[in-house]
């Protein structure tokens, strides 16, 4: 960052400044922080009692940080619990799923890396809730 003349901070890349946009779901929310060349940043809130579908990705990898609420995370038939300041890595063509069996909402960030971010590179598996 660098300032200007009232002192404010303004990006080095403003080609990487984007505006948060937020995609409802019926789990939850997933708002787009920011995007650029090979990774995007997400912030998802997921509801008490809902997941994401069992999924898979081929161009690209996850990282998964809490920020509030509990993860109960699923990666290659492994289960995991996470809870705040806690994070796991998903590697690409791995299956994976998370779901909240907490009381309050689950708020996590989610980075995403590779050479393809498109939504048609998500293989889901048979869940009844949608990615």
């Amino acid at each position: 960052m660098i300032g200007n003349q009232n002192n404010e901070q303004t990006p080095t890349n403003p080609q990487l400044a984007t505006t948060a946009t937020t995609r409802m779901r019926n789990w939850g929310t997933v708002t787009a922080l920011e995007e650029g060349k090979c990774y995007r940043i997400n912030r998802i809130e997921l509801q008490p009692g809902h997941h994401i579908s069992t999924q898979m990705h081929y161009h690209r990898s996850e990282h998964w940080i809490v920020v509030s609420g509990t993860a109960k995370v699923i990666c290659d038939g492994q289960e995991k619990i996470l809870i705040e300041k806690q994070s796991t890595y998903v590697p690409m063509c791995m299956p994976h799923r998370v779901e909240n069996p907490g009381v309050i909402p689950l708020v996590m960030i989610e980075v995403q890396n590779g050479e393809y971010l498109g939504e048609d590179d998500i293989i889901r598996f048979g869940d009844a809730e949608e990615g």
